[in-house]
């Protein structure tokens, strides 16, 4: 499990999610299609071995409250994992925003997909501005101290990703593409292939396996099990009728045979 345990300011009650708010009317930088689909890959193949689903968090576009100096400072990362942390089992407790002085976890990775609006941002290639919150780099890397930073730029097809290592972020060498996480034995890397009727160029989670099946290819996996599993019984059932109908044939031809010998003045029963 990865803690914080951040600054608190003077008061003593500290706004929770239901006060603040989870989103802004006009607020620039909403998912688009792209984006939606995205995230929706990420979080149907994460399967970690090493935690139990129930004890992962896996949010999209989730403002996530950091500063308890500053309550309403928030960054929404594209995609993020949190681990060792209940999910929510009932609707009434799903989450509104993640905020970080009620729940005392920090996220284990964060995703950002990168565009040409925010891809500066997102690799920490823009300053702080004066009475400014903190840039996503900032907070990621030296606020809430993110162990794992990844950045996907679908129109270059190029992945990077980054560790915390002391205080800073330092790159991965992504061979293939690929990044394995040894404490999840799971993997990010890109794939090429269709989701959600959607051809492209994919991240998507891998294992030891091979890449995480989603749910529809998992269905279709079933169905084609099935379907050999129908062959193989009509296969059984063909060689089943064949040796019946050979079995007859012998017992027809024996039963001429018997026949004949009756004609002949012979019984077939005293012959061995």
């Amino acid at each position: 499990m990865y803690q914080t345990d951040p600054p608190r300011p003077p008061q003593e009650t500290m706004p929770t999610m239901y006060d603040l708010p989870s989103e802004l009317v006009g607020e620039s930088g909403l998912p688009d299609e792209f984006h939606r689909i995205q995230a929706d890959l990420l979080s149907e193949t994460c399967q970690p071995l090493t935690y139990p689903s129930e004890e992962i968090l896996l949010a999209s576009d989730l403002n996530l409250y950091y500063d308890p100096r500053h309550t309403l400072w928030y960054k929404r990362p594209d995609w993020y994992m949190v681990l060792g942390l209940p999910s929510a089992s009932q609707q009434q407790d799903l989450r509104l925003s993640y905020v970080i002085w009620q729940e005392g976890v920090v996220p284990f990775l964060i995703v950002e997909l990168l565009s040409p609006g925010t891809e500066q941002e997102d690799l920490g290639k823009t300053l702080r501005e004066v009475n400014r919150p903190p840039t996503k780099w900032e907070v990621y890397e030296r606020i809430l101290r993110v162990p794992y930073y990844v950045a996907y730029d679908r129109y270059e097809n190029r992945l990077r990703a980054f560790q915390l290592i002391g205080t800073r972020y330092e790159a991965i060498s992504l061979p293939e593409n690929r990044l394995w996480l040894e404490e999840l034995e799971l993997g990010l890397g890109l794939w090429q292939g269709s989701y959600q009727e959607t051809a492209g160029l994919w991240l998507r989670w891998y294992n030891a396996a091979g890449w995480v099946p989603t749910r529809g290819e998992k269905a279709e996996q079933e169905r084609q099990r099935a379907e050999q599993e129908r062959q193989r019984a009509e296969q059984e059932r063909q060689r089943a009728e064949q040796e019946y109908q050979r079995a007859e044939q012998e017992y027809q031809r024996a039963e001429r045979l018997a026949e004949y010998l009756r004609s002949q003045g012979i019984d077939p029963d005293s012959l061995s």
